[in-house]
């Protein structure tokens, strides 16, 4: 019994911290950095990513094309979500 109420606090507890991953500038802010991140990997090493075209694997690649094609347009994208969870927040 108490073993199940120790259970049930701490799903209460979990569940009020996964509502974060449905909150719509949290998945911006997710995406943005996976396009940044991807972009500097290939920077540094384009193998890595370009080996992986198609698949699961290729979404990173998809990601690191997005970075270096849209670069300026991300860029503005990230300063205004820095911009948003440093001063609207």
């Amino acid at each position: 019994m108490v073993m199940w109420h120790l259970l049930e606090i701490s799903m209460s507890h979990l569940s009020s911290d996964l509502s974060a991953i449905f909150n719509f500038q949290s998945l911006l802010t997710v995406i943005l950095l996976l396009i940044c991140t991807c972009a500097y990997i290939r920077s540094l090493a384009p193998r890595l990513l370009d080996k992986n075209k198609t698949g699961l694997l290729g979404v990173f690649w998809k990601c690191a094309r997005i970075g270096e094609r849209k670069s300026p347009c991300v860029a503005v994208c990230c300063v205004m979500m820095a911009f948003n969870i440093l001063f609207l927040q």
